[in-house]
């Protein structure tokens, strides 16, 4: 069959696709230090050549060919995959075969410009004619990032698992530095040993990830949080605990956001960043929600044929639901056991939340859903303050502001927004100060409560 247009945009059909990568050097631009890493050793574990490229050297170059009205994490990415592509070229010279290389990057449905990036950049490498030959592909919010299409079956299974896993795994690790960093006996021996515990995690995805046994890494978790807690200086009283919700890329990208985290980190907090996991989790749950209201509208109908499908594509959904769930549980357990990390966010909660209060509804979508949630979440958590961190021009993100700027401020609860485009914002360090400190005014006057139950003031 003919696709409409197709004469015309071939490239997108021909050169942006889904195809099986084995074989092929896999270029997978950097987001979260940790996930990023334990991702590429999740496709080595299947026999995919993965390859992180390095971050944030090439952002000129991603800026030179854009016009400004993309939102930074695509001139981020574009930057990275040109500022490789030179260097790899440089580096081999005539040996340099542009078909070896597949670029990799997802995609999402819905409104965010996100969903249209790989299409984007598929234009800029065609404009280098030694460039023109590395195929774009993808994974997508469309079928749960399902990874059938670029793998053998039997790995993509394997993959879907195990990556799963990985990346509660690199939320723990996170949750682990934050919680130990801001009170370390001396500078730098968190995150010293929490490269070191990555380290651990890698060789141990590489050697037995294939396999599914996953005790060995569940183990180095539980050895990372025991070992992690006798870093902490129990003498000193705990800080503002301060929420990062917001875009994910520049959330958890370092570079975009300017290490946000390090700076209130500086001035003062204990900060906590919305997960990789919680978006993961949601894609999949608003999925089997939608099954759910076609399964209704096939009652409604009476039409037993469109219940039948509706409810063939139900069931694994609601599996898969139920396995994140009990996975994230398992693992998050292990490390709990030693250390009194944030657990994450159920998705369910937070569209009770939102629909308790009729803020927002998650028949909208989009990340200002898991946002709104979230912050509401986290006054009620005990925390003191809300950051929320996204692309300068970031709908969702705009949404997120014009809900919760009034309400967190009518609530008197610390908030301010974060929006990020590669430029020095020279009021920003002031301007984060003076949240931090109305943050400890907030942990101070008592209007952030308890902590999940604890004391603000203990340490584990």
């Amino acid at each position: 069959m003919t696709v409409p247009g197709k004469q015309h945009f071939g490239r997108f059909y021909d050169q942006v696709k889904q195809f099986d990568v084995t074989g092929k050097t896999l270029l997978i631009p950097d987001m979260a230090p940790f996930a990023s890493r334990l991702l590429a050793s999740s496709f080595h574990a299947v026999g995919v050549n993965a390859l992180i490229m390095e971050t944030y050297k090439g952002l000129s170059l991603g800026k030179e060919f854009t016009s400004g009205k993309e939102c930074f994490p695509c001139q981020v990415t574009l930057g990275d995959i040109l500022y490789f592509l030179r260097q790899e070229k440089e580096r081999l010279g005539t040996a340099f075969a542009p078909d070896q290389y597949v670029y990799f990057l997802p995609e999402a449905d819905g409104p965010c410009r996100f969903g249209m990036y790989n299409k984007m950049q598929r234009l800029v490498l065609d404009r280098f004619e030694e460039f023109r030959d590395v195929p774009i592909t993808y994974v997508s919010t469309r079928n749960s990032y399902s990874t059938v299409d670029i793998m053998p079956a039997e790995a993509a299974s394997i993959f879907r698992r195990l990556c799963y896993v990985t990346i509660i795994i690199a939320d723990i690790l996170d949750r682990i530095a934050w919680r130990v960093r801001p009170y370390e006996l001396r500078p730098g021996l968190t995150d010293s040993f929490m490269e070191k515990a990555l380290e651990a995690l890698v060789e141990e995805v590489e050697l037995k990830g294939a396999s599914l046994e996953l005790k060995g890494l569940f183990d180095i978790v539980e050895d990372a949080a025991s070992t992690a807690k006798t870093f902490i200086d129990t003498r000193q009283p705990r800080r503002p605990l301060i929420g990062i919700v917001g875009e994910i890329y520049v959330r958890t990208h370092p570079d975009s956001n300017q290490h946000i985290v390090r700076v209130l980190e500086r001035f003062g907090g204990e900060v906590v960043v919305a997960s990789i996991g919680e978006w993961i989790n949601y894609i999949t749950y608003d999925m089997a929600r939608d099954q759910k209201r076609r399964v209704k509208l096939a009652l409604l109908k009476k039409d037993v044929g469109l219940l039948r499908g509706a409810l063939n594509d139900l069931i694994p959904t609601q599996i898969e639901k139920y396995y994140q769930m009990a996975r994230q549980r398992q693992i998050y357990n292990r490390a709990l056991k030693h250390l009194d990390i944030q657990r994450d966010h159920a998705i369910s909660m937070l569209e009770k939340r939102l629909d308790k209060d009729r803020l927002y509804s998650f028949d909208i979508g989009t990340e200002s859903a898991l946002s709104i949630g979230a912050a509401l979440e986290h006054l009620h958590e005990g925390y003191s303050g809300i950051v929320n961190v996204y692309p300068f021009t970031c709908m969702p993100s705009a949404v997120c502001t014009a809900v919760l700027k009034p309400l967190l401020n009518k609530m008197r609860m610390p908030y301010i927004d974060a929006p990020y485009d590669g430029a020095i914002q020279p009021n920003r360090e002031i301007a984060l100060r003076t949240f931090l400190h109305q943050a400890k005014q907030h942990l101070e006057s008592g209007n952030s409560g308890n902590r999940n139950g604890k004391a603000a003031k203990c340490h584990t």
